[in-house]
């Protein structure tokens, strides 16, 4: 029996060792995703060019809220990267403003900006072959998107304190919205390369399904 949308929202809002930034960022990319899905259907046309790098043939089969907490399991990372990974998200939304996240590159665009943010802000952090095998996709295809992430946002990755702050009001305001607590903490545990399950997401267009990195 599947759950309701009440039950699934009252189900993310409920205590978990998921940092409840992460909780709170899944369901506003959700709502985003959920919101551009239904704009584009019936309409053939792409995303805006600038996001296509991203796409993929079909949705992967995992949620939004689950995917970043894989990323957040195995990879270690801090909380703020996703907030930084969402800052640039949302940069390249405002710099091309023809373009939609939608379920057919959220996937991507959250593992290449968090892996991104992460060079930028942990002192230790995984390399793209490890980010690529948590992510479901091949090293070449994550090395790839790194590249095209960074040539659309002309290489200005810096997020100034101020301009992190503000996107953490914003995450406050869905806290406070959805009765949740926002609260960004280090994780305390690390986990190996060869704790990761495997995940693999749909091919990109005109090219065959992904090997998984071994």
């Amino acid at each position: 029996m599947l759950a309701s949308d009440d039950d699934t929202q009252h189900q993310r809002l409920e205590p978990s060792s998921t940092p409840r930034v992460l909780t709170i960022l899944s369901f506003v990319l959700e709502k985003l995703v959920l919101r551009n899905d239904r704009l584009m259907e019936g309409v053939s046309c792409g995303h805006g060019k600038s996001l296509d790098v991203f796409q993929g043939v079909r949705a992967p089969n995992i949620s939004i809220l689950k995917y970043i907490e894989r990323i957040y399991k195995y990879t270690n990372c801090s909380p703020s990267c996703f907030v930084v990974g969402y800052v640039y998200i949302d940069r390249l939304l405002h710099k091309y403003p023809n373009s939609l996240v939608v379920s057919l590159n959220v996937h991507r665009l959250l593992v290449t900006a968090v892996m991104v943010a992460a060079k930028m802000l942990d002192d230790v952090h995984y390399n793209n072959t490890f980010y690529a095998r948590v992510g479901g996709v091949t090293n070449l295809e994550l090395n790839r998107l790194e590249i095209d992430l960074l040539f659309l946002l002309n290489f200005e990755m810096t997020v100034h304190s101020r301009v992190f702050e503000s996107y953490c009001q914003q995450l406050e305001k869905e806290m406070l919205l959805n009765s949740a607590t926002l609260k960004i903490e280090r994780p305390l545990i690390s986990n190996a390369i060869d704790d990761v399950t495997e995940i693999s997401m749909e091919d990109m267009p005109s090219s065959s399904p992904p090997q998984l990195v071994d």
